[in-house]
């Protein structure tokens, strides 16, 4: 933490994605089939902020796009929220939402390829001394296109330094048996 995040989409295929600082790369029957550049957006909003210097946090999210200089306070699922990135009443521009109490990533806005999308980040439990969400769905044009849960949450846990390094994609010890 922070900056890295490995998801196995399929474990008898080896097949799945690796964001390691600001590079992405994509897997499939355990080859590399894809490696770009680029900062997992959701990895910075839901864990990086907390774990890593202001400024680093800030000087990412401003090359991703987000107009730092528009904030404004809104109610979201009945919770209050700051809206970074827009002003009442925009919701053309790339933002994110940040439940107002906990200061805990909720929602990002933003148009994409595919069109308008929308991630929503929830479930938040109490792990490691934070905050970890148990859920996020994305919705593209208002459908819902992915829904990831998690449960049996650790933190603390030894993790093999090869399952963040691309070239070992296929052959690092694995937590999962």
């Amino acid at each position: 933490m922070p900056g890295r995040l490995r998801i196995d989409t399929d474990l008898r295929s080896k097949g799945g994605v690796l964001y390691v600082g600001d590079s992405t790369y994509n897997f499939a029957s355990g080859k590399l089939v894809k490696a770009d550049t680029g900062i997992n957006e959701l990895l910075v909003l839901s864990f990086g902020v907390y774990a890593q210097d202001p400024s680093r946090s800030e000087s990412y999210l401003r090359r991703s796009g987000f107009d730092l200089s528009r904030f404004h306070e809104d109610v979201w699922h009945g919770m209050p929220v700051y809206v970074v990135g827009a002003t009442r009443g925009d919701t053309a521009s790339k933002q994110f939402w940040v439940d107002r109490d906990r200061l805990l990533f909720v929602r990002l806005l933003e148009n994409t390829r595919q069109g308008r999308t929308e991630f929503r980040v929830s479930g938040y439990v109490p792990a490691g001394g934070g905050w970890v969400p148990t859920e996020v769905e994305q919705y593209v044009n208002g459908k819902r296109r992915l829904l990831q849960q998690y449960s049996q949450i650790r933190t603390n846990v030894a993790l093999s330094e090869g399952l963040f390094d691309p070239s070992k994609w296929a052959t690092a010890v694995h937590w999962v048996p």
